[in-house]
Order: C-alpha cells, then structure tokens, then sequence
C-alpha cells in the first residue's frame, strides 16, 4: 500500500503528517510538482516476466507517457536481496541528489522509498506495485530500496546517458529514517 509521510526538516520532533489514500498523495505531492498516479497491467505478469513482457503488459500507459515526455529509452530493472551488489547499489541512491532531468519510475512490483526534500519538509513517498512517480529536474531527492530490496521498475530517460546524478552532501538524507524503519 502506498503512503506519504511529510517530515518538517527544521523542527524534527514536531512528528510527522502521515496521508495513505493514493488520491491525497497525490494530490499532495502535485502541490511540489511531482507526479504519482496508477497504472494497472493489460494483461497477468508472471513474477520471472522479462522486459518484453513488462512493457507489453503497460503498454498503453508507457505509450502515453512517451507522448508527453519524449524518452530517448525505456528499461525495466529488477532487483533483489541476492543480487551481489546490493549494498553497493543501495549506497549508491541514498546519498540526497538532484537532476538534470526528471527522474520517472514505475513499480511493477515491489517496493521502495523516494525521499523528495522540498524547501523545509522531506516528503517520504513509499512507492508499491501499480505506482508511477515523476520527479521534476532540481528537485532535491533520494531512493532507499531497503536493506533487503524487492522490486521490478519500469524506468523511463529523456537523456540518452540516463541516471545522472549531482549530489548535496546537505546531510539532510542521514537525518529522516530509512524505509527499514519506516516500513
């Protein structure tokens, strides 16, 4: 089940707004920009499903996507606890960042935390299957895929050299908990 979880930055102790209908998360992560809708698949996905197959299965939701935003690609990307270099990768997208370019994601499958820190507030977006999340460029954020990651996206890249990311070293990142304690 998704969920929005609003962090007051400057007065941590002041707790934490906690919204679990995916209109209002929505609704509330317009208000900085940032895109999150459904999409449900046209057809059943078997877990093993290999790109092809992902993509065929949302390919009208992909297709409109496309339209809007002009990809110069589209991957699906699937990791799991036994991957060998998970803690590498998951070291690699907690440290806060922003973009050039929108950073567009869609869970076939699983889970993960987009952390989007806006001004004073870290939105805590807990992302799950059937949720698609569009980041705008300059938007300060990060992703925590979990000590033990279990996910398939869908990720979309208007630039052809895809993920570039130049980070803050702000510290914000280390301050909010993690998805392992949120979750």
């Amino acid at each position: 089940m998704s969920e929005l979880r609003i962090f007051d930055v400057l007065h941590p102790n002041n707790g934490t707004q906690t919204v679990l209908d995916h209109a209002a998360i929505a609704g509330e992560l317009a208000s900085i920009g940032v895109r999150f809708e459904r999409w449900q698949a046209n057809v059943p996905l078997a877990e093993d499903a290999d790109q092809d197959a992902v993509l065929a299965a949302y390919a009208e939701d992909v297709a409109r996507l496309n339209a809007e935003y002009g990809f110069k690609s589209v991957d699906v990307v699937s990791l799991r606890a036994d991957h060998p270099q998970t803690e590498a990768m998951r070291a690699k997208f907690l440290s806060e960042h922003t973009h050039d370019d929108f950073e567009v994601r869609f869970f076939v499958d699983g889970q993960g935390m987009f952390y989007l820190h806006v001004a004073d507030k870290v939105y805590a977006v807990l992302c799950t299957q059937g949720d698609l999340i569009s980041v705008p460029s300059g938007v300060t954020h990060w992703f925590d895929m979990g000590e033990q990651p279990n996910f398939k996206c869908i990720r979309f890249f208007t630039v052809p050299e895809g993920w570039v990311g130049h980070f803050t070293g702000s510290g914000v990142d280390k301050s909010i908990p993690s998805l392992d304690e949120l979750v």
